[in-house]
């Protein structure tokens, strides 16, 4: 097997994440950030309007596997409840605002971050030989961002980010725009991931080789569903690789 590119899940693959969005202080943060925007809201008003924001976008998504957009919730809640004080601020300002209170709800929210063990010595021995990419389902405010805090940023491209599009692995437009932009077919990459069904059967749906790595987030067992191959640890992604390029 000719493999020329290799194509990355980012949370529970390549970084070990750890977020609560249902932890109180999320909320204390967003309201106090809000006063200094003119509105006054209690935690408790936010985070139900938070959720009930998420709750109608995919009732109204007419994909099968629907993604929210983060960005949109926090604009909402913005235009909902503006004060004279609101509209008076500058003009950027508000443009920014929805991004800022996004990348503030995931900083706030945020208990981990980090590689896993072995992951930046493994991809920099793969950069020099294979094209690198990224499908991921998250949101754009904090999936580059959480990729350049480790260390990770400038490795790869394309990143295709779920929550820019609207749908979530394993639709399989995902896994076509990165082959489209990596310029490559199905049988020339493999893909890397930690969830049974996003990612391994999302990429096996298009005939794409698919690497399980069994770390601790994602489903581990889907009927039905069987890996090209198993690692148990990031470093072992060398042996995959090698065991590929023999086929």
């Amino acid at each position: 097997m000719i493999i020329k590119g290799i194509i990355f899940d980012i949370n529970g693959t390549l970084i070990d994440i750890l977020t609560n969005e249902w932890h109180d202080d999320v909320y204390r943060v967003i309201s106090n950030l809000l006063s200094y925007q003119g509105i006054v809201l209690d935690p408790g008003v936010i985070e139900s309007l938070y959720f009930e924001g998420l709750e109608k976008q995919h009732a109204a998504r007419l994909d099968r596997y629907p993604e929210q957009d983060v960005i949109a919730v926090f604009r909402e809640i913005i235009t909902q409840h503006s004060t004279d004080f609101t509209h008076a601020l500058p003009v950027e300002k508000l443009e920014q605002l929805p991004r800022f209170l996004a990348e503030t709800h995931r900083a706030a929210s945020r208990f981990r971050l980090q590689l896993y063990a072995g992951v930046e010595e493994v991809i920099r021995q793969l950069h020099p030989k294979y094209r690198l990419a990224t499908i991921s389902d998250a949101q754009s405010p904090y999936a580059i961002p959480e990729l350049n805090a480790v260390g990770l940023a400038g490795y790869f491209d394309p990143n295709i980010i779920s929550g820019d599009l609207g749908y979530r692995k394993p639709d399989e437009r995902l896994f076509k725009l990165a082959l489209a932009a990596m310029k490559m077919e199905p049988s020339e990459v493999l893909f890397v991931g930690n969830d049974m069904y996003r990612d391994v059967y999302g990429a096996q749906s298009l005939g794409i080789k698919a690497v399980f790595f069994k770390s601790n987030q994602g489903t581990h067992e889907m009927e039905g569903v069987e890996p090209d191959y198993i690692i148990y640890s990031f470093p072992e992604l060398l042996d995959a690789v090698r065991f590929f390029e023999a086929l």
